[in-house]
């Protein structure tokens, strides 16, 4: 019979790695939401590398520390992102395209998924609670957006998304510094 008396949990928190690779990942495409620049290989690369893949990491690292939300967050977001850069280029390799009426679909069920984490954040710190209401509320602009083809509205929703991805790199940050210094050089907020 194996010996299972050290049971204790000595691997890295993968929050930060997700969290920077979400935040990241949201601030560059949001840039282009915006107007400051076209759509570009850039951003697609993040969306697939770091916004994609390290977040589905995160998620899986979540998970074996019994972390439910962790691993539904991460992985979740990581397979919207590649599921947002399949959306941009399958049409270019002769697929149909979602279309406006699917891009709004795919936007409005992320933004339900969304605010029922947002739900769950009512648990957690500040910090992860205005993570997830600022990215409720990004996925509400963009569909908006979609739906009446308003300039404005896209670019506010931009702008929102930029903030929403700032704050998870802050999360990210506060995070990584506050364990390597062993005492909270960057707030969180307290537990709810």
């Amino acid at each position: 019979m194996a010996d299972h008396a050290n049971t204790a949990d000595f691997t890295a928190n993968p929050a930060p790695l997700g969290l920077m690779g979400f935040g990241m990942t949201t601030v560059l495409l949001n840039l282009h939401n915006a107007g400051l620049f076209e759509m570009n290989a850039m951003i697609l690369a993040m969306g697939i590398f770091y916004g994609g893949i390290a977040q589905v990491i995160a998620g899986v690292m979540e998970w074996k520390k019994g972390n439910t939300f962790g691993t539904i967050a991460f992985t979740s977001y990581g397979f919207f992102w590649l599921t947002l850069v399949g959306l941009i280029c399958m049409p270019k390799m002769g697929l149909p395209a979602a279309g406006e009426a699917g891009m709004i679909a795919f936007l409005i069920m992320w933004g339900l998924f969304t605010a029922v984490l947002f739900v769950g954040t009512l648990k957690l710190n500040r910090a992860t609670q205005f993570i997830f209401a600022s990215l409720t509320v990004l996925f509400v602009l963009l569909a908006a957006g979609d739906a009446t083809g308003n300039p404005v509205i896209q670019h506010l929703a931009g702008w929102e998304g930029i903030v929403c991805g700032l704050s998870a790199i802050y999360a990210a940050a506060a995070q990584i510094l506050n364990e390597i210094y062993g005492c909270k050089l960057l707030p969180l907020g307290d537990k709810a």
